[in-house]
């Protein structure tokens, strides 16, 4: 697949916080514009099946919404941030189409916003999109050395964050997700391991082959190097080879079989449009040629079974925000549809 991507100048997004306010009384019907007074107050947000609950609601924008979650999956409280269509109530009977978008390593819950314009792409579309937070967690439950236990963000993303959203924003089970990175990753390993949870899973530059050549070396040193015990995540390679292909979407990618599937990457280790102007040893250039191949494996795994899938395999591009920008925009249409999210 060779898209038609715009080059135009990627714009960062301004906004205003507001105070926050108890969760009881933060937003209005509809919302209207940010900072007015709410017109509705929320009953009482509902829990999770575990005990997640919220705990704090900000409103950041217009039709853009930050909230605390009481995790008992992490053990700890965290923020997710979700923005709302147009025609979004508090009072609504009805259910909204939902994009779950993941961030990467060192990013948080206010990346995509920070990084991208998701927030105009959004309010183009009936759709409610959620924005969590990942931490460097990696997407996944823990394996704590065969121990299991907290950090489960799997738990968190796939069913506190889920029910929350579905129990007290008026989510509907028409879901899709989209991942930079790690998140790309978790995205698609997600999409597998819980087969049907979404209609469609996109991974911009993650890492979709975890046991190819290499790739355990480079996952061990990236989580040591953000201050994990990298052993503690899916385990120690190869002696917890099981728990490792459990977590894998080459290896789970037959159970992708019925969901739209989209990853991209770069492979030639040079800067594409938008990118800075580095030295060829940086990082994020020689990054990138590794995920590349990765991907390029991952392409061949589902070659092999005969699943559908669209991708693309780019030449230059560094591994960051302005090549997953322009992947963003090329697959947002496709999204939208999977999900039956109607034009605003």
């Amino acid at each position: 697949m060779t898209p038609t991507l715009s080059r135009r100048p990627h714009r960062i997004p301004r906004r205003r916080s507001l105070a926050a306010s108890a969760v009881g009384v933060v937003l209005a019907a509809g919302l209207g514009t940010a900072g007015a007074a709410p017109a509705q107050a929320l009953a009482g947000p509902v829990k999770a099946d575990d005990g997640a609950r919220i705990t704090a609601e900000q409103k950041v924008g217009a039709r853009e919404v930050d909230i605390t979650i009481s995790s008992p999956a992490l053990g700890r409280s965290v923020k997710a941030r979700i923005l709302l269509p147009a025609n979004w109530t508090r009072a609504s009977t009805a259910t909204w189409p939902v994009l779950y978008a993941f961030h990467g390593g060192q990013d948080d819950y206010t990346s995509w916003t920070k990084n991208s314009d998701i927030e105009a792409w959004a309010a183009k579309y009936n759709v409610i999109v959620v924005m969590p937070e990942g931490d460097n967690g990696s997407y996944t439950d823990w394996y704590n050395y065969g121990k299991g236990g907290s950090p489960k963000w799997e738990t968190f993303h796939t069913a506190e964050v889920r029910q929350l959203m579905e129990r007290n924003y008026h989510a509907g089970a028409l879901r899709a997700a989209i991942g930079n990175s790690s998140g790309g990753a978790g995205a698609m390993a997600y999409a597998a391991r819980h087969p049907g949870l979404f209609k469609y899973a996109a991974s911009l530059s993650g890492i979709l082959s975890m046991r190819s050549i290499g790739m355990p070396a480079m996952l061990m040193f990236t989580n040591a190097s953000n201050g994990q015990d990298p052993f503690a995540i899916w385990g120690v390679p190869w002696a917890d080879d099981a728990n490792w292909q459990a977590h894998d979407p080459y290896s789970l990618a037959s159970k992708l079989r019925g969901t739209g599937v989209f990853f991209s990457a770069g492979t030639t280790g040079r800067p594409g449009p938008g990118d800075p102007d580095v030295a060829p040893w940086d990082i994020g250039l020689l990054s990138e040629i590794a995920v590349g191949a990765n991907n390029k494996d991952f392409q061949k795994r589902l070659d092999e079974l005969k699943i559908p899938y669209t991708a693309h395999i780019y030449g230059d591009g560094r591994h960051n925000w302005p090549a997953w920008v322009r992947e963003s925009k090329f697959i947002w249409p496709a999204l939208m549809k999977s999900i039956g999210a109607r034009q605003a």
